[in-house]
């Protein structure tokens, strides 16, 4: 199965800062010429002016900031234009400068997260987030639990046609490849569905590099390149 950055992709039913500044330049303004002619007439020249911007980065706290600004109310990034996620992305890029050395060994990776946005949108709870799935099963939590020493939980919960509730969730265990690399391998995946409760498939393992964590926000990059960002429930 694929992944949902220590999110596994579920199949079947299916699993460091800076603030933004605007410097404009002072219009550049050619001279106001007037020419007299024999005859009476004035030629004015034409007057231009140019303002250009350009973002400043001065503290990762404004790139958190903005990052979130960018993603929410989103639908986990599903609503996002091209344009958007490209912003995303470089906003993405910038936290990766200000992460930990060893993000891997770092306490602040531990605790509850909300998934709150995804470069792909099947990446995080596979075939419930397809196209169609969002028309059947309506997303309503999508939470990464990592609890010390290597325990990591994921659970999304919906509702079927807005009437039945349910929500499917793997449990696994992480293994550190090195310093920012993790791979964690699930168990087979459990799936509620009303008054029914069962466990369906197999085993899958997901393997993601952590790019940025602190007490706000963590982001991840999948070893098939999604993005997830992740922000602290507690």
């Amino acid at each position: 199965m694929a992944s949902l950055a220590l999110f596994s992709t579920f199949k079947g039913p299916e699993i460091p800062k800076s603030q933004a500044l605007f410097s404009a330049s002072r219009p550049s303004t050619k001279p106001f010429i007037i020419s007299f002619p024999l005859r009476s007439q004035r030629k004015i020249s034409s007057i231009s002016a140019s303002v250009s911007t350009q973002e400043v980065l001065t503290s990762p706290d404004d790139l958190v900031t903005s990052i979130l600004s960018k993603v929410t109310e989103t639908d986990r990034g599903v609503l996002l234009p091209k344009e958007g996620h490209c912003e995303v992305a470089e906003v993405a890029q910038q936290l990766k400068e200000y992460c930990v050395d060893k993000p891997v060994t770092c306490p602040l990776i531990f605790g509850e997260w909300d998934v709150v946005y995804c470069s792909r949108p099947t990446s995080p709870g596979g075939g419930f987030r397809s196209g169609l799935g969002r028309l059947v099963f309506k997303t309503n939590d999508m939470i990464q639990e990592v609890e010390a020493p290597d325990i990591v939980k994921n659970k999304v919960s919906f509702s079927l046609f807005g009437f039945v509730d349910g929500w499917v969730s793997l449990k696994g265990k992480l293994k550190a490849l090195d310093d920012k690399w993790i791979q964690v391998v699930f168990e087979p995946p459990e799936l509620k569905l009303g008054p029914l409760e069962f466990q369906y498939g197999g085993e899958s393992e997901v393997k993601l590099e952590i790019t940025y964590v602190d007490e706000k926000i963590r982001l991840g990059k999948g070893s098939r390149g999604s993005l997830f960002v992740f922000q602290r429930r507690i």
